[in-house]
């Protein structure tokens, strides 16, 4: 994956030559096919990357700002950390014979997901409490470390790390050759993320963003350790979303990338400062080569976003006819 994500990064830097304006080279964007949606890309980053020109960004403030599920990788026919809490709660019932017969990890073990759906926020926060609490933030790392490494995707029989979106992988690299800051800002946990989000995408834990649980720090037979707590600390997920990003980066972003109405607040908060500014939005409507669905899905819900895009001056990916490949070879 990584050998991947250096090579679309090389031939990014080679065509652009050098942190200043932009080209529309056949290498830049390779997966993306010829059309207004590449053009866009490519016209944004150069109108800002041009020495002398009126909307040029200084390099100190070139931030552009990513989610993760839905936007990176795939998160049908569930968000990747819901599957994670599944496998984890089922490792974990040897332990626990109670859960037989308990919800919502009843309902979990039985593999019946409309009951587990049924337990609500109270039930997801009572899974993420046993599955993500009541250990130090290191052992955490390990076992997400651990799991990402042979879990697969249910359709694709592919590990979820093959899951990810080529052309969002070259325009990762794309604005990192031309001076941009690149950050994850996920509803997804922040400490779920960290573990793997270097050598998948490029990007270091440091610019990294997401929902977190409350921690403390704690001295364990003479060591130091970071202690995970089962209480939600931050939720960074539609309104949330900005406000993660003014306390974590300190900026505001100069281009946002999403693709559900959880990502709709950032794209507004990004795209209304001054200067010249860019919002993208990525539609899944492609069901042969990954899913297609928008108003009415569970996850990555897209309706608010799908019509005020336009009126916004946002740009539209549409998956089927913008993207010569989805995932990586």
């Amino acid at each position: 994956m990584r050998a991947t994500l250096l090579v679309s990064g090389a031939a990014a830097i080679a065509s652009v030559g050098s942190v200043g304006a932009a080209t529309a080279d056949d290498a830049v964007l390779a997966s993306w096919n010829e059309g207004d949606t590449r053009k866009s890309i490519i016209d944004f980053v150069t109108a800002v990357t041009t020495d002398g020109s009126h909307d040029f960004v200084a390099e100190d403030d070139r931030v552009a700002v990513f989610d993760n599920d839905g936007t990176l990788w795939t998160e049908q026919p569930m968000y990747v950390q819901l599957a994670f809490i599944l496998d984890r709660v089922k490792a974990l019932a040897p332990e626990h014979p109670e859960w037989a017969s308990t919800e919502p990890f009843k309902s979990v073990l039985a593999g019946d997901f409309a009951g587990v759906a049924a337990g609500g926020m109270k039930g997801l926060l009572e899974l993420v409490a046993v599955t993500h609490a009541g250990m130090t933030s290191d052992e955490f790392t390990a076992i997400v470390s651990d799991w990402i490494k042979t879990a697969r995707h249910p359709k694709f029989d592919k590990p979820y790390t093959a899951t990810v979106f080529q052309p969002m992988l070259e325009l990762i690299d794309y604005l990192k050759a031309n001076g941009f800051k690149v950050f994850i800002v996920s509803g997804g946990g922040i400490e779920f993320m960290r573990p793997w989000a270097e050598a998948v995408y490029g990007i270091p834990p440091e610019n990294v963003i997401g929902s977190s649980i409350k921690t403390k720090y704690e001295v364990r037979d003479g060591t130091p350790v970071i202690l995970r707590l089962p209480e939600i600390d931050f939720i960074d997920d539609k309104e949330g979303k900005p406000v993660g990003i003014h306390k974590f980066i300190g900026r505001r972003p100069t281009a946002a990338f999403g693709n559900s109405d959880g990502d709709f607040q950032m794209l507004e908060w990004t795209t209304s400062g001054p200067g010249k500014r860019f919002g993208l939005i990525v539609h899944h409507d492609d069901a042969d080569r990954e899913y297609a669905y928008d108003r009415k899905s569970h996850f990555g819900a897209l309706a608010k976003g799908l019509d005020e895009a336009p009126k916004r001056g946002w740009t539209v990916v549409s998956m089927k006819s913008d993207w010569k490949d989805v995932f990586p070879a």
